[in-house]
């Protein structure tokens, strides 16, 4: 047995097409089973969350069992939130006869790299860090690994972009000690640096210097949170699904490695998809000979986490009955 549904915060990754939705599916149904409230999220832009319940989601929850929520966030829509947002805000600094200019630069960053990626953490990490969350558990079906990747390491991106702003104000001095409250495991977490007593030089900044470094530093925030939540393995765990494969394996292997290194707690691999021992037939007997090479290469190589195996099922998976299914079979297999 290991802890990863005792945790609010469950990410399920890997390799595209080895099953992560599935699974995720299957945690959020047995982690409801025992009394949990939760929400399965998918935030891969090629949504099948729905599919796989065999119901039609959308970017707000949807009630499927009791105890259980889903939704699949849209980019797209996201984006469009958040630079609507952006230019609500840039309205409040900038000269009328400016708006035109900056909203034709809106239009032009809604097909920017990295833009998706940035709108969708944001509606994570409010996710995340909302107080007022009516979940026990959120369960992430995450986008391929490489996304994935990228989307928990954007808040030093953010944090690094936040910085180069700031230090091109003419009062980029004051600013940085607002700064350093909101830099991990330095300063004081104050709710707003602003606020606190033992900042009173920053008392002469003038109002709009003031509603600029706020409007950066909040979206810092928020993103500094979600990063400490990610980090606490107390709150957070990341479940990487494979197959037994080459390719799998190597991406699994590499990106529990990173994971690790930038203090994501990893909690366990899931190999699903192991041909079951009462299968018949000289074809499978030869991919079981195969498979039994890969499966003694994942043991060797994720040998220092869990890796509990799911078997390949004779059917496809849709809808709530053979969801139930696997979730029984995670059960037995521990979690």
């Amino acid at each position: 047995m290991f802890d990863l549904l005792q945790r609010r915060l469950i990410w399920v990754g890997g390799k595209g097409g080895v099953g992560k939705t599935t699974v995720s599916a299957a945690l959020a149904v047995l982690a409801a089973s025992r009394g949990q409230r939760c929400l399965v999220v998918s935030t891969d832009p090629a949504h099948s969350l729905g599919d796989v319940f065999a119901r039609e989601l959308d970017d707000t929850p949807r009630r499927l069992l009791p105890n259980l929520d889903a939704m699949e966030i849209d980019p797209d829509i996201e984006v469009e939130a958040h630079l609507k947002r952006v230019t609500e805000q840039m309205r409040r600094f900038a000269a009328p006869e400016m708006m035109k200019e900056l909203q034709r630069q809106m239009q032009l960053t809604r097909q920017s790299p990295g833009t998706q990626e940035a709108a969708l953490l944001e509606r994570i990490a409010r996710l995340i860090n909302d107080p007022d969350s009516p979940y026990d558990q959120i369960i992430f079906d995450t986008a391929p690994t490489g996304h994935t990747l990228r989307l928990l390491t954007l808040p030093e991106a953010m944090a690094a972009w936040t910085d180069g702003l700031l230090t091109h104000n003419r009062k980029s001095e004051e600013l940085a000690k607002v700064l350093k409250h909101l830099t991990p495991k330095s300063g004081r977490d104050v709710a707003t640096p602003f606020d606190d007593p033992a900042e009173n030089a920053l008392s002469d900044l003038d109002e709009r210097t003031k509603d600029i470094a706020q409007t950066l530093l909040k979206r810092r925030r928020l993103f500094m949170q979600a990063r400490r939540h990610l980090e606490d393995p107390k709150i957070s765990g990341f479940l990487f699904v494979l197959t037994p494969e080459r390719l799998p394996i190597l991406e699994t292997v590499r990106a529990v490695a990173t994971l690790k290194s930038v203090g994501i707690p990893v909690v366990a691999t899931l190999v699903n998809r192991v041909i079951p021992e009462e299968a018949d037939g000289e074809f499978l007997r030869r991919r079981r000979e195969q498979e039994a090479s890969w499966l003694e290469r994942i043991d060797r190589e994720l040998g220092d986490l869990p890796r509990p195996r799911l078997p390949w099922l004779e059917t496809d998976v849709q809808g709530m009955e053979t969801l139930e299914l696997i979730a029984e079979k995670l059960a037995e297999a521990g979690f």
